[in-house]
């Protein structure tokens, strides 16, 4: 019986300290957090559209795992990570050519036959990042900035149009990558204070091909970016 009563203390004990250190090890991720998950939501825009071309209210998402290189004894860091990002631009009785398989020139054209039309995009983007912490050691609280830029390669491009055909509620999607650019290439900025910033991008080449089109629209984005890990 001893014996049992020994084993038994001997387990609740060694569970104790395993429980312990564990909590630990959790505590000390918290407290020398770098940001390694960063996620934001915006406001999505189109800089250089033409004048006729009017726009909604446009959202993006964007998702990214970042692995932080502290530079020693200073508060700047350097991050490289790995994302997704998203982007949905509602049009306002325009529409883009999308089926239009006679040419390899992006158009946009008068219609106003629909109730909701949108351009989405997604994005696998590579971030590049150079940090500043007020508290090196803990990202979770104290003035943060971040300067940088990502790269991203273009995975799915498509129309999406709500409209109504003999009174039936109708969803028109099409997908078809042509028109864009395959590659983009951003500048983003972050400033904030501990888990929340403001988050801004504004993309440095154009989101369509230079086939004739004369069309030299940058994307941009405006939102607020939450940060942890």
């Amino acid at each position: 019986m001893k014996k049992i009563f020994f084993t038994l203390g001997l387990m609740v004990f060694s569970l104790s300290v395993f429980s312990q250190e564990a909590m630990n090890k959790a505590m000390n991720s918290v407290t020398r957090s770098r940001d390694f998950l960063v996620v934001s939501l915006t406001y999505d825009g189109w800089a250089n559209r033409p004048d006729s071309v009017g726009t909604g209210f446009n959202r993006g998402f964007n998702i990214a795992f970042m692995y932080d290189f502290p530079i020693n004894k200073t508060n700047l860091s350097l991050a490289a990570g790995l994302g997704i990002g998203t982007s949905g631009v509602f049009l306002k009785n325009h529409v883009l050519n999308m089926d239009d398989a006679t040419t390899d020139v992006a158009k946009f054209s008068t219609d106003n036959t629909f109730k909701k039309y949108k351009v989405a995009t997604t994005y696998l983007e590579v971030p590049l990042e150079l940090r500043y912490r007020s508290v090196p050691d803990n990202a979770n609280k104290g003035f943060k900035v971040a300067l940088g830029v990502k790269i991203g390669n273009l995975m799915n491009a498509h129309t999406k149009e709500r409209n109504s055909i003999g009174g039936t509620r109708n969803t028109e999607k099409i997908a078809n990558k042509r028109f864009f650019n395959s590659w983009r290439y951003a500048a983003t900025a972050r400033i904030g204070l501990g888990n929340f910033a403001l988050f801004g991008s504004y993309n440095l080449n154009p989101l369509f091909k230079d086939n004739g089109s004369n069309l030299d629209i940058r994307p941009y984005s405006i939102g607020i970016a939450i940060s942890g890990l």
